[in-house]
Parts: C-alpha cells; structure tokens; sequence
C-alpha cells in the first residue's frame, strides 16, 4: 500500500478505537506508519480523512446489509420480506460489539461544527440512500432516479438513523426486524383502507 491507503487504514482503525472527536493527526500517522505532511498531501486535511475513512468504514458495512454474499436477500425485490430480511441483516451489525454504531451517532451529533465534513458526509448519504433503494428493490444503484432517491431512499436513511440511535441508546429495548415489519404491514394497511 502506498501513504494514501495506509492513511485510510490507520484512520478507520483510530476512529473505531477513538472517535472522531479524539483522533488527532498524530494518532494517525502513528497508526499509519506515515507522516503528518502526508495528511495534507494526500486528503487536505485530518477531519477530510477522518471523513472519507468513515465513509470507507459504512462502504465496508453495506455487505453485510444484503447477507453474505446476497445469500439474506433472497425473498423478491421490493416485498414486504425483502425488507425483513434486510433490516434484519442490518440490525445484526448492530448488534456485534464495537463502536462502530457509536462512531455514526457521534458524526451525526457534531456535523454542524465541522461543515466541511457535514458536506462530505451529506453527499456519502445520498449515495448511502441510493444504495438501500438498489438493495430493497433489487434496482441497479445507476438506474435509480434522483426522486426516488429523494424519497423512498430518504425513508430507509431516517429508517438507519432512526436504529442506530435506538441500538447505541438502549439496544434491550430497539425494536427487531420483525417489529418494523409489521410496523410497516400496519402504515400499509391504514394508508389503503386495508386494517
């Protein structure tokens, strides 16, 4: 690996250890066996690395979110089942321990006093968004129009966000695939008159 990658693992590694918040530049370079000027050669800056190792860090999740190797995803795409599945998948990385679930709602807490990492992190979303509509639906990620993105991906994003707040709060009491699937079955059947 060259200076670039090995920052990038060093990052990931001091940011499940650390946080974000307490990384600091050297903690990086230590880490990473590199050099401070690195930093800014290769990223601009420590909080733009620290962004894209986190960004790298849920890249590396979402494989877990469709089971190995697609084998959790297999009832048809766009069904009721699909979605358990998934977000049963989901809800088992957050059930593993470690921080990287505290990691996520430590970024979101702090996005306002880092706004050029806010911005970053905003459009990694968006593509994050993108991903769990491709993953739900069966769609490839490019064939995803931007309202559908702007909708239905918006839904499972407040979906996540909403999880892991619950499963870094009070994971005995955050709810299982099963019960947002039948919370889902129940806003179905009162948005068509079906209850």
């Amino acid at each position: 690996m060259g200076h670039r990658e090995d920052l990038l693992e060093g990052a990931k590694r001091c940011l499940l250890e650390k946080g974000f918040v307490r990384t600091t530049a050297r903690d990086i370079v230590k880490e990473s066996g590199t050099n401070l000027a690195s930093i800014g050669y290769h990223y601009g800056s420590k909080d733009a690395l620290l962004a894209q190792a986190y960004v790298s860090l849920v890249e590396d999740m979402s494989g877990a979110f469709a089971g190995d190797a697609g084998a959790g995803t297999e009832a048809a795409p766009g069904s009721v089942e699909r979605f358990q599945e998934v977000w049963s998948n989901v809800i088992a990385t957050m059930r593993d321990p470690g921080s990287f679930w505290r990691l996520s709602a430590e970024i979101v807490v702090m996005g306002d006093q880092l706004p050029e990492v806010r911005d970053h992190l905003a459009q990694a979303q968006r593509e994050g968004s993108r991903g769990f509509v491709a993953l739900l639906t069966g769609a490839r990620e490019e064939d995803i129009p931007e309202d559908v993105v702007d909708t239905l991906g918006a839904f499972y994003t407040v979906l996540m966000t909403g999880l892991i707040s619950l499963w870094t709060f009070d994971p005995k009491s955050a709810p299982s695939a099963e019960q947002l699937t039948e919370g889902l079955r129940r806003v179905i059947a009162g948005a068509t008159g079906n209850s």
